[in-house]
């Protein structure tokens, strides 16, 4: 009986057949006493070939079984006749046709309500029924011996039949299954899911073939495993809808294993990302910043990039047991976690870590510090201060991983990862990759950080050779900008200088220093010295270049450019000469800016070509602007282009000399050109 017509039996309604007396195709006849057919079903006729005009009346011996076992056959009737046992046995019968069938039978005595006799015989193909019970038997030892789990659920997704494998996946007894819902015994499974699946091939009669869910299960209820589900709708030979069978096959090592080599693939790819994305500057903030963006989310929710204070000044350092760690905050990444962003060090920031905590500990060792399970008396070692570890309680925080960052066998800090989104503790795996990432970081920062040490002295360097002017000297209002560049190995070549002359003249002067790094400072500190010397003594513009050509020749094989030109407020001009530099521009009220049209001459320290002194107009009111290439020349536009752009910004001559050097370099120079920038304005000034 099927499952749908079980509940309709129990309900007290009429139920359909079962398809499975079909299959044995039962043949039923009735005999009297003296053996002769009364009845004769259609699967009689079907069986032994006889219609049931030809059969009934007949002696029963004659047409259903072989005449060589007539006598024991009619032995066997007399006997359930006269002893009412049942009777079994299998004997072969000769069709009407000749041909000969072997045949279950099973034979009964019946009584009627007047008191008659009669045998009731019930008949199969012995072939039919031994395939059936071969197909049973089959299917009873492979379910039992299978070890794949195997159930069968009826019409309302209740256990019918559950065979030992699923009983000890499940850790429940078999008959602890019968007649109760998935949901009902496995609630750490995503029952809901399961039962919209069968409830879904129940419907549609489409298998649901190796769907994988995973969960617990009483029989290890403490650990996940994955499980492989297929489902099948069960019908009988008519069509109707028995329930649903479900396979279970335990794939949890194989769920591991990917759950790994997924784990595995992430880490590649997050350290190719990492090789990437961080170092991309030699910037050292921008280069903890890429690190905090690599470990945030992929590794971590809160991220932060600490230097040891030391480390960042160029100073080596290491610590005492006793002593505190001085650590500069340089990022802090946290996506939507306010309160860990408020208790984190604020990038620029510098905060003291006492002795007990697990930053500190991990820059003095040189090793990583993990708490899986972060409780709340770790916090207090976590954070730098009580009201810190109060916003990483609040936070969330409840698992902690700091990493050093080692470069040249230097510990210059280390890499600071909280988890409070993310369900899971860091784990060994986690604290390789972290280890990785800070491997690979803490060659780039150390990099970042010697360059801008290095920039810092190139810088301080040119800055200390660098003039300092009063905004007038002589007969002139006098303003300056000096812009570095940006990178190390181009800072230094650049500089201007004003020098008060006799007589109330005024030299102006600004030079290029061809090559970058401290060594083009320090030639650019020597010819600033040099030109200041020959200045006083009042030499001609290009006397003076001269001069400068020579020294430079003996100075490393240096070249270098320059504009040098000499102020008098009583002739109202000036006297210039260029050694291969830009061409100074003029602006005269009511006039348009122009470029002076000077010999060029060659840069200092080629030696062996005159130099030119023109001697041009500069009244009270009139400018005078020198500038390196910095100021105007791009990699995309002419540099025609370029001057016509400074011209066009000399359009006022009124403006405020400060207010127009602003304007120049906020106007002109590309960040994108990594040349450093001198930059020069004079006007004359009315006499008094």
């Amino acid at each position: 009986m099927s499952a749908a017509g079980s509940s309709a039996a129990e309900g007290g309604g009429p139920t359909g057949p079962s398809w499975l007396l079909d299959v044995l195709n039962v043949a039923s006849v009735v005999l009297d006493t003296d053996g002769h057919i009364v009845l004769w079903s259609p699967q009689a006729e079907e069986l032994f070939g006889y219609s049931a005009q030809e059969a009934l009346g007949r002696y029963a011996a004659r047409v259903m079984v072989h005449e060589r076992h007539v006598d024991l056959v009619v032995k066997l009737f007399a006997d359930v006749m006269a002893t009412g046992q049942s009777w079994a046995g299998a004997f072969p019968v000769r069709r009407k046709d000749g041909t000969t069938r072997l045949v279950e039978f099973r034979n009964m005595r019946l009584l009627d309500d007047q008191g008659g006799i009669y045998a009731l015989g019930l008949a199969a193909d012995q072939t039919t029924v031994h395939r059936l019970e071969r197909d049973v038997a089959l299917s009873t030892r492979m379910v039992e011996q299978s070890p794949i789990g195997l159930a069968v659920l009826d019409t309302e997704l209740r256990f019918v039949s559950v065979n030992p494998a699923l009983a000890r996946i499940n850790g429940l007894p078999a008959e602890e299954h019968l007649g109760r819902r998935v949901r009902e015994l496995l609630p750490q499974l995503d029952t809901e899911t399961l039962d919209a699946a069968a409830l879904e091939v129940l419907r549609t009669g489409v298998p649901l073939v190796a769907w994988h869910t995973v969960g617990r299960t009483a029989a290890s209820p403490d650990d996940d495993h994955a499980w492989s589900v297929s489902m099948y709708r069960l019908e009988d030979g008519r069509g109707t809808v028995l329930g649903v069978a479900a396979s279970v096959a335990d794939i949890t090592d194989q769920h591991r294993a990917a759950v790994e080599a997924e784990a595995a693939r992430r880490r590649l790819t997050l350290i190719a990302d990492a090789s990437a994305r961080i170092g991309t500057t030699l910037d050292l903030e921008r280069t903890a910043c890429e690190l905090a963006d690599v470990a945030v989310p992929e590794l971590a929710d809160v991220a932060a990039v600490d230097l040891l204070d030391a480390v960042v000044a160029g100073r080596r350092t290491s610590l005492g047991p006793a002593e505190s760690a001085v650590i500069r905050a340089l990022a802090v990444r946290a996506d939507d976690e306010p309160d860990a962003l408020a208790a984190a060090d604020q990038p620029g920031q510098v905060a003291r870590y006492a002795p007990d905590r697990l930053v500190t500990e991990c820059v003095r060792s040189g090793r990583p510090v993990m708490v899986a399970q972060v409780k709340d008396e770790d916090l207090g070692h976590i954070a730098h201060s009580p009201e810190a570890a109060r916003l990483l309680a609040r936070a969330g925080v409840h698992s902690y991983l700091a990493v050093p960052l080692i470069a040249r066998g230097e510990v210059l800090g280390a890499l600071d990862l909280k988890r409070t989104r993310n369900p899971l503790p860091f784990d060994r795996d986690d604290l390789l990759l972290a280890r990785e990432l800070a491997a690979r970081a803490a060659v780039q920062i150390d990099n970042a950080r010697w360059y801008q040490n290095a920039r810092t002295t190139a810088l301080t360097l040119q800055r200390s050779l660098l003039p300092s002017h009063p905004p007038v000297t002589g007969g002139l209002e006098v303003a300056s900008r000096y812009q570095p560049a940006g990178a190390t190995t181009e800072v230094g070549g650049d500089w201007f200088d004003v020098i008060p002359l006799e007589d109330g003249k005024t030299a102006l002067v600004v030079g290029d220093v061809m090559g970058s790094g401290i060594d083009a400072a320090a030639t650019m500190g020597r010819l600033r010295t040099a030109t200041t010397t020959l200045a006083s003594l009042g030499l001609d513009p290009a006397v003076l270049l001269e001069h400068l050509d020579r020294i430079t020749q003996g100075l490393d094989h240096s070249i270098a450019t320059c504009v040098y030109a000499v102020h008098d407020p009583r002739l109202g001009s000036c006297r210039i000469a260029n050694a291969g530099h830009l061409p100074p521009a003029r602006v005269r009220p009511g006039r348009p800016p122009e470029l002076l049209d000077l010999p060029t001459g060659a840069p200092l320290g080629v030696g062996g070509v005159a130099f030119a002194t023109t001697e041009v107009d500069f009244a009270p009111g009139d400018q005078l602007l020198l500038y390196t290439d910095g100021l105007v020349e791009t990699r995309t536009d002419s540099l025609d282009d370029r001057l016509d752009a400074l011209l066009a910004l000399l359009d006022d001559p009124a403006r405020p000399l400060e207010e127009l050097c602003d304007l120049l370099l906020e106007a002109l120079h590309h960040p994108a050109n990594h040349d450093d920038v001198a930059l020069l304005v004079a006007r004359a000034l009315t006499r008094e």
